[in-house]
């Protein structure tokens, strides 16, 4: 993905992405921004599967992912233990990845706020983790994030997004067309915003049916 693809996406709120595709890529709630207040992300996908408890595949992501990458990571549906931590952040800056998206927990929490580097994670845990070579582990692969709103593939080079609301995931392919789009659904909002301010409804505005009973 370009460099000025992904500067053109850098203000589109994941919401707008969502829609604007289609209701596509919405990852589970539970990932939730961790540390300061109006933490966004955006770049492309640097995916890699931990082990179990284990974060060696993280430590070599961080070393291998290119600046400006998002590290999406999964780790085989274990959440509680603290992945990453202030030793990974301060690794992640030098190297210039531009966030990290993790199924699972994350440790440091006021290290983290104090970075300002984004992190997406599902909470905190203080569980340490191993770094076991013989573990299940991967970079650079199809990951599949499940919850209750269905399930989302992340391939390497997908767009990531990440806000106050969550993160959405646009695929590679679409991300010109999304982000089309997006900028359409925010024009049409605006007029809405305006029609609002001189006296109309949402019902009116949308055509909404009326309550039943």
């Amino acid at each position: 993905m370009s460099d000025s693809l992904t500067s053109e996406w850098r203000y589109v709120p994941t919401a707008t992405a969502h829609e604007a595709g289609g209701r596509i890529g919405a990852l589970p709630a539970a990932i939730r921004p961790v540390g300061a207040a109006g933490a966004t992300l955006c770049g492309p996908a640097h995916t890699v599967l931990c082990g179990q408890r284990d974060n060696l595949a993280l430590h070599h992501a961080f070393a291998l992912a290119p600046p400006g990458a998002v590290v999406v990571c999964q780790t085989g549906g274990c959440f509680e233990a603290g992945y990453v931590g202030e030793v990974m952040v301060r690794a992640a800056l030098a190297r210039g990845l531009a966030g990290l998206v993790i199924d699972g927990c994350v440790r440091d929490a006021e290290a983290i706020a104090a970075s300002g580097w984004p992190v997406f994670a599902r909470g905190l845990s203080v569980r340490g983790t191993t770094k076991d070579p013989s573990l299940a582990q991967a970079q650079g692969c199809r990951l599949r994030f499940c919850g209750d709103g269905g399930s989302v593939d992340v391939d390497p080079g997908d767009l990531v997004l990440g806000d106050a609301d969550g993160v959405v995931v646009v695929p590679r392919p679409r991300a010109a067309e999304v982000l089309a789009a997006s900028h359409a659904r925010e024009a049409a909002e605006r007029e809405i915003f305006t029609r609002l301010g001189e006296g109309e409804t949402t019902p009116d505005i949308y055509g909404l049916p009326p309550l039943g009973g």
